[in-house]
């Protein structure tokens, strides 16, 4: 039965996360945020308006089952290499998260590097943190409306031109930019295009920090691969505390002080809104935005630099760290065989691919004077041009192919499965499964791929 004295308080069980409003910062971090931010939005938006050799130089062709690359084309037969470059793209986050923490989240992740630019556009037409929210709380008036307006519109502009970007990467975008101008665009291209522009819009321009604290599944196991060596941003609460107010020129080591004046400035810049003296925590993204506004205090109160800075849990507690430790030399060691074994596969990729299968359900055939033995022939086109090819058999006298009697066309990215039929007099060769080469020549008798099999002779023929 509820308590109904006039003591007892209710307690909500959900309550509306509090609007953070990051302020601005300036420092060596924040420019290498933003150059960060400018090379990453330049390859996104640029790329895709990129051809090599009349091909759009980064293009996922789906319904032509084809990835092109820098001038290379994979094709779902090399499902490999893609599965390396997945666990490259892993392996290359695990070696940075022990090596320094979160870089990822703080430089280079798409929710990071958005929301950048939508707090921008935000700060163009809101003015500065301090203006935004006195703007949020103050009632509609016509300044409201057309700051917030004027906001609203460079959020949908820039969203929906990401929106379309984002589909040039799988429609080749000098293609996909006319259609768009003349509404002559497919369901799936409409669908994505405005999904993904909404998806921008909604997580860059609301959700921000909620994306890195509830959704981000990588917050969750990074713990896994930090250990107290790790480089993390963190607040020297030794140095630090205990923290309070004082004037520039006071004596505060002799009032009991540390070097923390508790300014809440690393509050007020952090994108997620958390205070990093409280320590390490789940929501922060190493963006780094506290060091540089603390090093700014420290400057204007004659304070060495450094009471947030990157640095490990066992520097803080004065024991020896090791940062290049065996753990970063097994990550190296691990990509850089990866990144040889992809090399050597990228290198090493053979325009045809060949492969014969015996005919299980008869061995051999006589036909008058010689024996002929079936087969399945499987050729595997992974250029981009179509393969007109000749097939023939060598290793044993008087060895020829019957069937394909005549050239074999296989078009770019498909394959081919072909009735093999290699015939032999019977006189040829010794009974048993004897050793033969099946050979694929182009039609200007270029040798391009062979295949090992056996031909069987029976002891006594019928």
């Amino acid at each position: 039965m509820a308590d109904s004295s006039p003591n007892t308080q209710t307690i909500p069980l959900y309550v509306k996360a509090p609007k953070v409003y990051p302020r601005e910062t300036k420092g060596r971090f924040s420019r290498l945020r933003v150059i960060a931010a400018w090379v990453l939005l330049g390859l996104f938006y640029v790329v895709p308006w990129i051809n090599w050799g009349g091909q759009q130089i980064v293009l996922f062709d789906l319904p032509g089952r084809q990835f092109h690359f820098l001038g290379i084309t994979l094709w779902p037969q090399d499902l490999i290499i893609l599965s390396l470059l997945l666990a490259l793209a892993a392996l290359t986050l695990f070696f940075f998260t022990a090596l320094a923490g979160r870089l990822w989240c703080g430089y280079a992740c798409p929710q990071t590097v958005w929301t950048e630019v939508f707090l921008w556009m935000e700060r163009v037409t809101e003015g500065s943190r301090n203006k935004r929210i006195k703007l949020d709380k103050a009632p509609w008036s016509k300044n409201k409306l057309i700051r917030k307006s004027s906001k609203q519109f460079l959020w949908i502009t820039f969203a929906l031109w990401t929106g379309f970007t984002f589909v040039g990467f799988f429609v080749p975008i000098r293609e996909l930019g006319p259609r768009v101008l003349t509404f002559d665009l497919g369901g799936w291209e409409t669908f994505w295009m405005f999904f993904y522009a909404f998806a921008t819009y909604g997580n860059a321009g609301y959700m921000r920090e909620q994306v890195c604290k509830y959704m981000c599944p990588y917050a969750r196991f990074q713990s896994a691969m930090f250990d107290a060596d790790s480089l993390v941003i963190s607040y020297d609460a030794e140095r630090g505390e205990p923290r309070g107010g004082r004037p520039k020129n006071a004596d505060y080591k002799a009032e009991g002080l540390g070097d923390c004046i508790d300014c809440l400035a690393c509050v007020q810049v952090c994108p997620t809104g958390i205070d990093i003296r409280n320590g390490l925590q789940i929501e922060c993204i190493a963006c780094a935005a506290c060091i540089d506004v603390c090093d700014e205090v420290m400057d204007k109160m004659n304070y060495p630099r450094g009471l947030i800075r990157y640095t490990t849990d066992n520097a803080l507690k004065k024991k020896p760290t090791r940062i290049l430790r065996p753990r970063i030399f097994i990550y190296l060691a691990a990509l850089a065989v990866l990144m040889t074994v992809i090399g050597l596969f990228l290198t090493g990729r053979d325009p045809l691919i060949a492969d014969v299968l015996r005919d299980r359900t008869a061995l051999y055939r006589l036909i008058g004077s010689e024996l002929e033995n079936s087969y399945s022939l499987k050729l595997t086109n992974r250029s981009e041009q179509e393969m007109h090819l000749q097939v023939s058999a060598e290793g044993l006298p008087d060895i020829r192919v019957v069937q394909p009697s005549r050239a074999v066309r296989v078009a770019p990215g498909q394959t081919a499965d072909l009735p093999l039929t290699v015939a032999l007099p019977l006189t040829a060769a010794d009974p048993g499964m004897q050793p033969m080469t099946i050979v694929i020549r182009s039609v200007d008798d270029e040798r391009l791929t062979e295949v090992e099999t056996r031909f069987f002779i029976p002891a006594n023929p019928d």
